[in-house]
């Protein structure tokens, strides 16, 4: 089974995700692939495989992306990969935007994957997402606003109905939050 974590920017998803997983033993964690650079905080293999726009091509000429999303950043076009690189067998814990988790349900069935999104406030996520970048050496505001903003558009409600996500959780409170999660995820397993 997958369960896949779904909010807008800096509502708590790779938070929520690193406790589930300290909590649950037996799901383990999808490492996204995208070609952005790696903040100063990341490790390769952790958060993301940062790879170069030409390994993505070979992994697409491979026939080994499942989905991939290309955004028209301040910065140049980053792109966004999901690998065919996981056991079928085992329970995985996705995070990523609807956009792909629309393309994953579609690709490997409604039954097996589980969509979970994550509903914080607008002035918390604003907040979370400028501490963040205050801990860059080089921070970007600008991106950061504009994800902020194309969230209102990527998750509208219509777009949120239409996914068919599973449950909505409310992130006010992170340890109750994933209590929740947790709960939900181990009634489901």
């Amino acid at each position: 089974m997958i369960i896949y974590l779904t909010g807008k920017s800096a509502s708590g998803k790779d938070s929520i995700a690193s406790e589930l997983l300290k909590r649950i033993e037996n799901v383990t964690r999808y490492i996204p692939y995208t070609t952005r650079p790696r903040r100063s905080h990341e490790v390769d293999g952790r958060e993301y495989h940062f790879i170069t726009t030409s390994e993505l091509e070979k992994l697409e000429t491979d026939g080994r992306v499942i989905e991939n999303r290309t955004y028209n950043t301040i910065h140049g076009p980053w792109t966004y990969a999901t690998v065919d690189d996981f056991d079928s067998h085992s329970n995985v814990l996705m995070v990523g935007t609807i956009e792909s988790f629309k393309s994953i349900q579609e690709k490997m069935g409604a039954d097996e994957v589980k969509g979970l999104y994550i509903e914080c406030s607008d002035g918390d996520r604003l907040q979370r997402a400028l501490d963040r970048e205050k801990k860059e050496e080089a921070p970007k505001y600008k991106e950061m606003c504009r994800r902020f903003l194309a969230d209102e558009e990527d998750y509208s409600e219509e777009k949120i109905k239409e996914a068919a996500v599973d449950r909505v959780f409310r992130n006010d409170d992170l340890k109750s939050c994933v209590g929740q999660i947790e709960d939900y995820i181990k009634s489901c397993l």
